[in-house]
Formats: structure tokens, C-alpha cells, sequence
């Protein structure tokens, strides 16, 4: 333990000492080398903001927290505090305001993010049943629903007669994320509805009927692929996106495609792109049941994480769901 420390403590003093003679070889500090020799993006955005974190200036470390409103004024103690001229060096000031604002707007954005998924659905409250009586209007345009309490609500994949108790575990979140998704990507979203339900045959190969055992096989040659709950998986897949916008792994794809602060809608976008992969990473991943569905999201977590891993990586810079979507 002793060790660690000592070689911690050892680092630092050596990265701080590398820093000095950088400073002084190249007469520019940190900040200004990271802004001149990066394009805009993450990888940008993301050593600015480990470069800020770290300083053992208190204006640099409490600056990726400021106020969006604050950050024109922090920027001008920054480089008073480096002792950078602004008229010498304009394009550094431009350079630090993106970066700050996608920093500062991520930390908002999970704010904004929390706040829904901490309120609970009431179906007291208007606002929330009118959202609620939309995701169905925009998934089943020509199917009246008979009752607010019914059956039908099976039919896109909720739990019960009443939905409202599917949207504990996300909170109002799974409902905006399901209803951002029926109503602007409303093709997408009756097609993979469609499919969730009505899974077609498919044929299965001689080598594929290697694989499973003579019981196996008859129930997968008599089986239709199998399907799944929409609603359910939809309030699923907010939770992956949930956790990876908290975890930071989503900061590689919003630094990439947000050139200011990311926002709700871009989230929501994210959630789309999300639900759309899903759809047709389940389909080729062709589970023997629903039982598989916690092993199939897994893998599909790791998948999305791994390519978040990439700075460059935008997950949908021009997205379209229903550009491509698999039919089953």
C-alpha cells in the first residue's frame, strides 16, 4: 500500500515536472498545446476536461461545473490566470467555450436525465396520461383503445391492464424515451412493434441443427423467432442508456456529435438509435426464448461500450431508424 502510494505521489510530481518543461520548451501552456494539436470532438473535449479536473488551480478544477450562463467569464480568468493574451491567441478562448460547454452540459443533461427518471408516472397528473394516450396513438393509428384500464395495452407490450406500473424502475423517463420514439421515428416504431409481435418463421440449416438436441430442434422448427415485450424492452434499453450517459461512456458519442451542450433530444436520439440496434442485434443473435433476454442485452452492452471506447466514435451522427431496419 505503502508502495502505491509513494509511486502515486512519484508520478504526479513527474507529470506536473514533464508539464513545467513543456511549458517552457514550447511557450504554450496545457490547455493551449491540447486545443492547438486536437480537432474538435472528444478527444479534445475529453483531455480538456482531464486537464481542468486535475490542475491544482481551484479556478481550473471548479470551471467544469460553472454556470453555461459563467463560462464567457471563467474563460477570461483562465487566460488571465495563464497569462495568455486573447487578441494573440483568439482561436484558444473558441477552442475552450465548445469544450466547456459540452462539459458543462453533459453534467446538466444527467441532471435533466435523473430528474425524470426520479419522478414517478401519476396518473392523476393530465400531462402524463395525455403522453401515455399518445405512445398508443402513434404505435396503433387505426385501433381505438376501448378503455384507459384494458388488455389492449398488451397488445405494445406492457405488462398489464395498466401501464403505469411497468414505469417504476425508469420513472418518467421510459415513457418520454418510448414516445419520442413513436412520434418521430413513428415508421421505425410500428415496424419493430410489428415484428416484436409477429416474429416470422425462418428456415434452420443442417448445420444449425447440429447444434441443438432432437427436442431442441423440433421446438425450434415448429417455433416462430421469437419476440418480445416493445414497451418493456423499450423501458430496458433506457436504463442501458441511462447508465451509460452516468457511467460517462456516452461523453465519447455527445462530445463527438453535440458541437455546443448536448441535450435531452440528443439523448432521446441516442435512445432511438439504441432501440433500433437492439431490434436487430436480437435477431441475429436468434435466442431460444425469452429467457435469454438478460444475456442477449449483456452482450449488446458490451458491444456498445467497446465502440464508445473508440474518441472518434459517433453512435448516430445523422441517424435515421428506419434507414435499414431488418424485417424479420
Amino acid at each position: 500500500m505503502l508502495i502505491q502510494v509513494c509511486l502515486y505521489f512519484y508520478c504526479k510530481f513527474l507529470w506536473r515536472c514533464l508539464k513545467f518543461v513543456m511549458r517552457k520548451l514550447t511557450g504554450r501552456c496545457e490547455l493551449q498545446r491540447i486545443c492547438y494539436s486536437n480537432k474538435p470532438g472528444a478527444s479534445r473535449t475529453m483531455k480538456i476536461e482531464t486537464s481542468l479536473r486535475d490542475s491544482k488551480s481551484k479556478l481550473l478544477q471548479t470551471s467544469v461545473s460553472v454556470h453555461p450562463d459563467a463560462i464567457e467569464k471563467t474563460i477570461e480568468d483562465i487566460m488571465e490566470l495563464k497569462n495568455i493574451n486573447p487578441d494573440i491567441n483568439p482561436q484558444l478562448g473558441i477552442s475552450l467555450q465548445a469544450c466547456l460547454l459540452q462539459i458543462v452540459g453533459y453534467r446538466n443533461l444527467i441532471a435533466d436525465v435523473e430528474k425524470l427518471r426520479r419522478e414517478p408516472y401519476d396518473s392523476e397528473n393530465p400531462q402524463h396520461e395525455e403522453m401515455l394516450l399518445k405512445l398508443w396513438k402513434f404505435l396503433k393509428p387505426n385501433t381505438p383503445l376501448e378503455s384507459r384500464i384494458s388488455k389492449q395495452w398488451c397488445e405494445i407490450g406492457f405488462q398489464g391492464d395498466d401501464p403505469k406500473t411497468d414505469f417504476r424502475g425508469m420513472g418518467l423517463l421510459g415513457l418520454y424515451n418510448l414516445q419520442y420514439f413513436a412520434e418521430r421515428d413513428t415508421t421505425a416504431a410500428q415496424q419493430v412493434l410489428s415484428d416484436s409481435l409477429h416474429p416470422k418463421c425462418r428456415d434452420i440449416t443442417k448445420k444449425e441443427i447440429s447444434k441443438f438436441s432432437k427436442t431442441e430442434w423440433e421446438k425450434k422448427r415448429m417455433d416462430k423467432a421469437i419476440g418480445y415485450s416493445f414497451a418493456i424492452v423499450g423501458i430496458n434499453i433506457t436504463d442501458l442508456a441511462y447508465n451509460l450517459l452516468i457511467s460517462g461512456a456516452l461523453k465519447t458519442h455527445f462530445y463527438n456529435i453535440a458541437p455546443e451542450a448536448p441535450t435531452l433530444s440528443h439523448f432521446q436520439q441516442t435512445f432511438c438509435y439504441l432501440m433500433h440496434e437492439f431490434h436487430k442485434f436480437w435477431i441475429e443473435e436468434d435466442p431460444m426464448d425469452i429467457m435469454e433476454f438478460n444475456r442477449v442485452r449483456e452482450k449488446f452492452r458490451k458491444r456498445i461500450v467497446k465502440q464508445l471506447q473508440n474518441p472518434d466514435m459517433a453512435l448516430c451522427p445523422h441517424f435515421a431508424a428506419s434507414e435499414g431496419l431488418i424485417n424479420m
